[in-house]
């Protein structure tokens, strides 16, 4: 990838001293799941995820329960509806499984919250302290693509597990987590032709830079093609890829997802480790599967990416991707969909210095899905 290509975050983090949305990072993911029990079991078993919170009937809530789940600085929250006729119900009945909010961490909820609504920002809710004997967390919301929204988190001056009205779970289940330190990046499909539309949102109502941008003929194969914005916040520590299909011969993944999800949504999460073998060699073993390119793709892949730590015989077995840009190079590989519709997957990334995001790999990469999607019957 080319340095024109893209704005380093060297360059976004210099014009961070006019951010008038400063975030620190992400606070959490909420997905609305139809049993919160069971998925939190898999994102314990399959993920490595260590239980932290619960929220339900023994914390006096009675129309939903939330289990959360911490692996270092990731904190997932699975959230069910209790009875029926709820809006989170709905959302399940609608998109399945999948990401309802991306919860941002923030000094100020408040100043957050009206800096972006008065840049043309939908509310979801005004702020408001929740607060019980560990102290007040302040939160608000604002809409995004589909039914997805922001929360932004102000929890400065609380000292408890996770939120107000939870409690710590602590399980006598715990496996061990799998070496998932951080999000690297969430990753949102939309409809045609609303990729513009959703970059702009991000631009003037929460001051993000574009970092990159693919074209059709960046990321296209024989049959499907996409294309595809990634915008960063002003330290770098939060990143958004927005997909939108591109015309094809069949349909694309990101077509395909749009159907299934009901419309515009979080395709996928990209989680970083330190040690990309040890952490899909854990994942393997607890039954994650994972997209597979053709064995050619390493045939050439040293005279691609050059110079790399990892044994490719290893990366070979596995099935991990490789990429360079001029800061350094990345591995990652990708699972298939982990809930029933073909939707919602993960990414797992190690960064040796590279700040891209795999555009070397995005051919093999989008042959591999479509191998997929053939099974399926839905390419």
């Amino acid at each position: 990838m080319q340095t024109s290509e893209y704005q380093t975050l060297e360059n976004a983090n210099n014009s961070n001293t006019g951010d008038f949305l400063p975030i620190n990072g992400t606070d959490y993911l909420e997905l609305y799941v139809g049993n919160a029990r069971q998925s939190a079991h898999f994102f314990q078993t399959a993920l490595g995820f260590q239980p932290l919170a619960y929220s339900g009937l023994s914390t006096g809530v009675k129309t939903q329960e939330s289990y959360v789940l911490k692996q270092d600085k990731i904190r997932i929250v699975l959230t069910t509806p209790l009875v029926g006729g709820t809006e989170i119900g709905k959302h399940i009945d609608l998109h399945g499984d999948g990401v309802k909010a991306i919860a941002l961490w923030v000094d100020d909820a408040e100043k957050a919250f009206h800096e972006t609504i008065k840049r043309g920002a939908e509310m979801v809710f005004e702020p408001i302290a929740e607060q019980d004997e560990f102290g007040s967390v302040k939160r608000a919301a604002i809409k995004t693509y589909g039914d997805t929204i922001h929360i932004f988190v102000e929890r400065k001056d609380y000292k408890g597990i996770f939120l107000p009205h939870f409690k710590a779970w602590n399980p006598t289940y715990q496996p061990e987590s799998i070496g998932l330190k951080y999000i690297d990046h969430c990753v949102g499909n939309v409809g045609w032709n609303e990729m513009n539309r959703w970059t702009d949102f991000y631009a003037n109502v929460m001051g993000f830079s574009q970092l990159v941008s693919f074209d059709d003929k960046d990321i296209s194969t024989e049959y499907t093609a996409l294309m595809s914005k990634v915008m960063s916040n002003g330290n770098g520590k939060i990143k958004f890829p927005i997909n939108e299909p591109a015309e094809g011969k069949k349909k694309s993944q990101i077509e395909e997802y749009l159907n299934f999800y009901g419309g515009s949504g979080v395709q996928h999460i990209a989680v970083a480790t330190d040690d990309i073998v040890s952490t899909v060699v854990a994942m393997k073993s607890r039954g994650i599967e994972f997209l597979q390119v053709p064995d050619s793709y390493y045939d050439t892949l040293l005279d691609r990416v050059g110079k790399i730590e990892e044994e490719l015989s290893e990366l070979r077995n596995l099935g991990v991707l490789v990429d360079r840009d001029e800061d350094g190079y990345l591995l990652q590989i990708f699972t298939k969909p982990i809930v029933s519709r073909p939707t919602l997957f993960f990414e797992i990334i190690q960064r040796k210095g590279a700040k891209s995001f795999g555009k070397g790999n995005f051919k093999a990469l989008f042959e591999a899905i479509e191998r997929e999607q053939a099974l399926r019957g839905t390419l």
